[in-house]
């Protein structure tokens, strides 16, 4: 491990020493926070449960439809933009204020068109993720360095060639970091619509642990959440790595 890997294991590991220290010894109380081992061993208990199951399959199934459409489609779009460049300076202001909107205040209206169920969180969170891809795609293709395009030039490449082999391997670090964005802001999105208005769903239970008290199972999820989207992360960033390697970076 880096030097960087063992300063970061280190800060979390006292982050979460500290924490646990301070709840355990009053300094925090109960009420406002859940010791990290109560909140893992709740978790055991509740991933255990019947009922959860129903909930994850909910959420994780809303998520992944919501950050596939916003990977591919925000991909797509990205590297049109990219290509055509009026079409860019058409849609240049819009990308840029996009994450101005409050994008759940379209909520309700997305149920009157779509009606109650899981389609209109998929909607939302496809809306609040997809921008991040594009802007990811077109960023990563204009940093393509031209000396590796007049080298295709020379080399003879036909058009799918070079965009396979030179432009998408070029700039993929910039795409993998759209990617890592999609997936949060599929979380984001998908989560917090249950919060608002949904009767299944992480989000949905919660929330009802928080207006019922539960402090030990609302933490116990939280903590689920950012577990999924931790290790998702993790293993872009070692796919991520990898690559930089092969090119000795």
């Amino acid at each position: 491990m880096s030097k960087a890997g063992w300063i970061r294991t280190l800060l979390l590991v006292g982050a979460v020493g500290a924490l646990e220290l301070a709840c355990r010894t009053g300094a925090i109380a109960p009420t406002m926070v859940t010791a990290p081992s109560k909140m893992v061993t709740t978790l055991v208990e509740t991933l255990r449960s019947d009922e959860i199951g129903m909930h994850l399959q909910h959420t994780l199934s809303a998520v992944a439809i919501a950050m596939s459409i916003a990977i591919v489609g925000g991909f797509v779009i990205g590297f049109i933009l990219n290509w055509v460049p009026f079409l860019r300076r058409a849609f240049s202001p819009f990308l840029a204020a996009y994450y101005a909107i409050p994008h759940f205040a379209f909520y309700p209206l997305l149920i009157v068109i779509f009606g109650l169920g899981p389609v209109p969180l998929i909607v939302l969170a496809t809306l609040f993720a997809m921008v991040a891809m594009i802007l990811a795609t077109m960023a990563g293709l204009d940093r393509v360095p031209r000396v590796l395009l007049k080298t295709a030039r020379i080399h003879r490449l036909s058009l799918i060639e070079e965009i396979w082999r030179v432009r998408l391997p070029a700039a993929a670090p910039h795409i993998l970091s759209g990617l890592k964005l999609a997936v949060a802001y599929s979380f984001i999105g998908v989560i917090a619509g249950e919060f608002i208005l949904s009767t299944s769903g992480i989000g949905h239970e919660i929330a009802f642990a928080y207006d019922n008290f539960d402090n030990p199972r609302m933490y116990a999820l939280i903590l689920f959440v950012l577990g999924i989207v931790t290790l998702f992360n993790m293993a872009v960033f070692a796919w991520e790595r990898r690559m930089l390697r092969r090119r000795g970076a």
